[in-house]
């Protein structure tokens, strides 16, 4: 899986790279594909570029290392069917779907999520919900789930689940951090503003946000290692001064490279008494 490229709109086709040997070609609307035939406990490098209708090619991505796991028995027993699926519309251009654990003689590697016979998703074996983003307000799409086990035996698709996201303009509130709060303290003579969250749920762990200061981006926050997902906390330094309010919102970097949408917006002063204002 990869980001889209910055200018999605021209590209016309993916080409993913095994160290120098092109091994596949997608769609320019597709950022995820398998690579199949690969030897076990073999380390491999790949790397994806974009190309446009005038057979302009962008320069490599950076390499991705992978490493395949040792060969085991042979495993032919696909995993049941994901059972219980049901979906909610978060908006007028993403969706959530959740899902009951599958079971499998040796456990499931992960979930896709396919968009009538095309998958578009895939999540972890232990995540039972997805954030499925990039769609049309106003929309009837139809979705199913399907297990997959580590030998790449995929189970039946689960029942349809059908939803039409929201028509008209959108907020992106249903791809936002909730629960966010905004305090400041003061240390070492410098004034910090103190953030918490609850971030969105995506099928996975978000690593990347932006926090916005008065309506201007201010940093850009990377988790390097395990990333929170029931509770989220950050601090950063703004000023020296006392009194000096900001306006500050966060939103988060969601599966498929896009960013959600904005969390509430709070008003801090630094050195005020009393909580912050929120909107």
């Amino acid at each position: 899986m990869w980001n889209q490229a910055n200018d999605d709109s021209g590209v016309i086709a993916y080409e993913v790279y095994r160290g120098t040997t092109k091994v596949k070609e997608v769609p320019g609307e597709q950022h995820m594909v398998d690579i199949t035939g690969l030897k076990p406990s073999v380390g491999y490098a790949f790397a994806v570029r974009a190309r446009d209708a005038d057979g302009n090619t962008g320069p490599l991505s950076k390499k991705v290392p992978v490493t395949t796991p040792a060969a085991v028995e042979e495993d032919r027993e696909p995993p049941t069917r994901p059972r219980q699926v049901r979906g909610q519309v978060a908006g007028g251009r993403a969706v959530s779907l959740y899902w009951s654990r599958a079971t499998d003689d040796r456990g499931v590697a992960s979930y896709d999520i396919y968009q009538g016979t095309s998958k578009i998703h895939s999540t972890r074996g232990g995540e039972m919900s997805a954030l499925i983003t990039g769609l049309r307000p106003g929309t009837t799409y139809a979705f199913t789930v399907r297990a997959r086990d580590a030998a790449d035996n995929t189970s039946p698709a689960s029942r349809t689940v059908r939803l039409t996201t929201a028509a008209g303009g959108d907020d992106g509130r249903g791809t936002a951090p909730t629960g966010f709060r905004a305090t400041t303290h003061r240390e070492d003579g410098a004034y910090y503003i103190d953030l918490s969250w609850t971030p969105p749920r995506t099928g996975g762990a978000v690593t990347e946000y932006r926090i916005h200061l008065d309506g201007r981006l201010a940093t850009t926050l990377v988790w390097g290692g395990a990333a929170p997902q029931d509770k989220a906390e950050h601090s950063f330094f703004v000023t020296r001064e006392s009194g000096v309010s900001y306006r500050v919102r966060i939103r988060a970097r969601l599966p498929d490279g896009t960013w959600g949408g904005f969390s509430a917006e709070r008003t801090v002063t630094t050195g005020a008494d009393g909580q912050p204002r929120e909107r």
